[in-house]
């Protein structure tokens, strides 16, 4: 009997222990804004709408190996893994790690801090390309825009409002070009600040 979801803790974001055991493979979904102590939310697919919030250092590892614009990060899989001696105050808390990446060329180590007394030399390997086809985190990635701009819908409606949105049509998601899909992005964002914006302007 597999034991992995027994393992998972209950929270609203994917902590160190529920890697317990196991490390897990995931595609990148969407890249958001967070607040000051974690700047960066990671949706992944498949996870329940748990997203992962990634330590500056692993920050800085991802950004080592795709770069610093989070829409490029959107399609490609992490794997990820519970590091148990990382330390938070004293106390060792653990943390979710990054050991291996799809679309870099070669394996590579950086520092990264895990203590504030300690500095480990952390190394990246090559992640084979995964099996999940690249538009179907793209389509997560624009369902995630969309439902949170305040669209809803089943598949098939949102699908007609993303081609509403940039005067487009298409009979299935992965018909959708990585271009119209950065336009789609874009324009739900903007979207969905303009009645902020317009609130705090009046």
């Amino acid at each position: 009997m597999d034991i992995s979801k027994a393992l998972v803790a209950k929270s609203d974001q994917l902590n160190a222990s529920d890697l317990t055991g196991a490390p897990i493979v995931a595609t990148i979904a969407e890249v958001r804004r967070g607040d000051a102590a974690k700047p960066v939310i990671v949706d992944l697919v498949g996870m329940n709408g748990r997203p992962w919030k990634p330590s500056k250092g692993m920050l800085r590892v991802i950004a080592h190996g795709w770069g610093v614009e989070s829409d490029t990060w959107v399609g490609r899989s992490v794997k990820l893994v519970n590091n148990p001696e990382v330390i938070y105050a004293g106390e060792k808390v653990g943390c979710v790690e990054v050991i291996a990446m799809s679309h870099i060329a070669a394996d590579f180590t950086i520092p990264v801090r895990i203590s504030q007394k300690k500095v480990k030399q952390h190394t990246v390997s090559v992640l084979a390309e995964p099996v999940t086809e690249p538009w179907q985190a793209q389509w997560q990635a624009i369902k995630n825009a969309l439902t949170n701009a305040g669209y809803d819908g089943d598949s098939k409606q949102l699908l007609a409002t993303a081609g509403q949105v940039i005067g487009a049509a298409w009979d299935h998601p992965n018909k959708i070009s990585a271009e119209d899909a950065q336009k789609i992005l874009a324009a739900v964002r903007e979207d969905d600040h303009e009645p902020a914006n317009e609130a705090t302007a009046s």
